[in-house]
């Protein structure tokens, strides 16, 4: 005879638990939100991942994509703007640059869990 696992509780069953209040701010999950959104992308994640690397220029990073510096212009824009990369003059250049260590240790850690094998999946009993 199988067994019928109910997910559905009620707060009687959890009577004497610790009750879970938010502990981050509205407004951080809104950026966090738009980071997400922003990062989503798959080719403005590939420019991060190629700015975790180190700075470089629109033209090397053209380059580096095969696409119009245009275009890669467009998604540094969307990056800078969720302050993802910061730009720096480097006389008469200006070089993108990851803006801090939480960028690059959220984007390295998403490419990581990404290119983990999935845990297996364990059949679900239906002896119904």
């Amino acid at each position: 005879m199988g067994e019928t696992i109910s997910s559905r509780c009620s707060l009687d069953d959890h009577a004497g638990t610790t009750r879970r209040t938010p502990t981050v701010r509205p407004e951080a999950l809104g950026v966090a939100a738009r980071l997400f959104r922003a990062i989503g992308d798959t080719s403005r994640l590939r420019l991060l991942a190629l700015l975790g690397q180190g700075e470089a220029c629109v033209t090397e990073l053209a380059e580096a994509e095969g696409e119009n510096i245009s275009t890669i212009s467009q998604r540094l824009r969307v990056l800078r703007s969720e302050h993802l990369v910061v730009r720096k003059r480097r006389g008469k250049h200006i070089n993108y640059g990851l803006a801090d260590q939480h960028v690059m240790d959220l984007v390295f850690n998403a490419l990581a869990h990404a290119s983990e094998v999935p845990a297996v999946q364990q059949p679900t009993n239906s002896n119904s």
